[in-house]
């Protein structure tokens, strides 16, 4: 059976892009984990991206829902480019994922004092996922249509609340998400500056950013994700809220972050 260590370190070391001409990114990560105490948790890996080199991206919401993302490389190259909209801050710290089996992986944030560990299984139902996706052309993988009948069919099969696959995020940017494997995540604890986040479970409303949903149960996900090229009439140059007392929004064309 593949693991998801396994698969994971094949697309580090071989890792390839679907053609287009929309941003593109390739990798594996967790949708989302929310926590009964109101923390939620997201990972994004792309070892390889067709905006610059690839990164590593943490994304946590507080119990007062803000939203810091976490990444180890220029938030304008990274997931803040499409979500910093809605985010109180973007900072840029490293981040060290380590596989302590093939199926537990552990994240650190030292930016954040943050530590999460995770376990991963299948299931009857993630195996059907995955044999519906291992059949679909890759014009399926373009279709809306397509996408929105995968999305309302997964989440509900996994637990996992509404999936959206396609949309448009906070920046104004339309997106595409092709999750090609999954497993679904059997444990996960967390803590950060000393506080544990506790039991992970459903929150009583989903969170969402933009049209993209954060999955009420955590899945973890190997594949591609596309979004619209950045258009400065269209869509914001956000990487945090206007309003975040951090810093001030910066557009992509600089290479500064604000203290």
């Amino acid at each position: 059976m593949d693991t998801p260590r396994q698969m994971t370190w094949e697309v580090e070391n071989a890792p390839w892009l679907p053609v287009g001409d929309w941003e593109r990114f390739t990798g594996y990560g967790i949708t989302g984990i929310p926590f009964a105490s109101g923390h939620i948790l997201c990972l994004r890996r792309f070892p390889a991206t067709s905006i610059g080199p690839g990164y590593t991206s943490v994304w946590h919401r507080n119990p007062d829902g803000d939203w810091v993302f976490y990444a180890d490389a220029e938030p304008r190259l990274t997931c803040s480019r499409y979500f910093g909209a809605t985010l109180a801050d973007s900072r840029r710290s490293p981040i060290e994922l380590r596989w302590l089996g093939p199926w537990s992986l552990a994240i650190e944030v030292p930016g954040a004092d943050l530590f999460w560990h995770v376990r991963l299984a299948t299931s009857p139902a993630v195996n059907l996922l995955n044999g519906v996706a291992s059949l679909l052309p890759e014009s399926g993988w373009r279709s809306p249509r397509v996408l929105r009948a995968m999305g309302a069919v997964a989440g509900p099969l996994l637990g996992a609340g509404e999936l959206a696959l396609s949309g448009t995020v906070p920046n104004g940017q339309r997106f595409v998400e092709m999750p090609r494997r999954m497993w679904r995540v059997s444990g996960s604890i967390a803590r950060a500056r000393g506080v544990d986040f506790g039991v992970s479970a459903p929150l009583p409303t989903q969170e969402r950013l933009g049209d993209f949903t954060i999955s009420q149960r955590g899945i973890f996900a190997i594949g591609h994700a596309t979004f619209e090229p950045f258009d400065p009439a269209r869509h914001l140059n956000a990487i945090r809220r206007p309003d975040a007392r951090v810093g001030i929004v910066l557009p992509f064309d600089t290479g500064r972050i604000a203290a």
